[in-house]
């Protein structure tokens, strides 16, 4: 039997993981000199369930249409103690995505990266999932339990790709 890899979650950036402390709880914004370079505040509790769900087995990727480099992404989340295994920004979806294709695609196609679930603020990127494939949760309001209800997502998908591929074992 063929190993099974490792199922990928995603997050976008901007009102998910980068809030507003005027309408978010947010972590400790970084000492100085590094808040002067990164501005962007983080949702309180995501550091913790980005390690969380690694520790359960997950890839834990970013997935913004943002233009921010990815390593000045990747740099921000080590200042916070956190690596992410993948990093999708605008830059690389147009590249990778949407390429030469003449039909315009959505701003973000996480099942081209072989991504299971996708966290968003936008309805319209939640809605598409149904049409290309992916799982999304969507998250915009400030919310106590976002945590517990991304896991929880997280592993009700695991749980039905987990029986999918039984299935499809029996089958062949």
């Amino acid at each position: 039997m063929k190993q099974q890899e490792k199922m990928r979650v995603s997050f976008d950036l901007d009102e998910v993981l980068f809030v507003s402390p005027d309408t978010h709880k947010t972590e400790a914004a970084l000492r100085f000199p590094f808040n002067k370079i990164y501005k962007e505040r983080l949702r309180l509790g995501t550091c913790e369930v980005i390690k969380t769900l690694q520790k359960m087995g997950y890839e834990v990727w970013v997935y913004t249409s943002s233009f921010r480099s990815e390593s000045y992404i990747k740099h921000l989340f080590l200042l916070y103690g956190v690596r992410f295994d993948g990093i999708v920004n605008g830059h690389r979806h147009l590249k990778e995505v949407q390429g030469n294709q003449k039909q315009i695609l959505p701003q973000k196609m996480p099942s081209k990266y072989r991504i299971s679930l996708h966290i968003d603020d936008e309805s319209v990127i939640c809605t598409l999932g149904r049409e290309y494939g992916f799982d999304t949760y969507q998250l915009d309001a400030q919310d106590d339990d976002w945590k517990e209800k991304v896991i929880d997502r997280a592993e009700a998908i695991r749980k039905r790709m987990k029986a999918q591929q039984e299935l499809a074992n029996k089958t062949s």
